[in-house]
């Protein structure tokens, strides 16, 4: 079934399916995002790239904020959806950095 335009619904049943379905993509997304995360800490642990990369984290923030000017949010949404993001960043990082210590702490384990 084709999604229904904001603006097509009839009453408030087609907005709230609409925005189920928009907020079960949105988790489809995010799990999609953690797979890729979950690659990175695999191939950074054979470099010295850490978890933290600064530069890439604002280049994130600064892309997500444009995306959302682009789409024409509000400034306050522009800013809050820029918070999420780094939040979302944040939690990504703790992840990263936690396989990358578990997986010195098994190769030296392994010496």
């Amino acid at each position: 079934m084709d999604p229904i335009r904001p603006w097509e619904c009839a009453d408030m049943v087609q907005v709230r399916t609409e925005i189920d379905r928009i907020d079960a993509a949105l988790v489809d997304l995010i799990a999609e995002r953690f797979g890729y995360v979950d690659r990175a800490w695999q191939l950074k642990r054979n470099s010295s790239e850490g978890a933290v990369v600064q530069w890439r984290i604002q280049q994130v923030i600064d892309k997500v904020k444009k995306r959302a000017e682009e789409r024409e949010l509000p400034t306050e949404m522009v800013e809050m959806v820029a918070a999420q993001w780094r939040n979302m960043i944040g939690w990504f990082i703790q992840y990263e950095e936690e396989k990358l210590r578990q997986a010195l702490e098994g190769e030296s384990g392994k010496k």
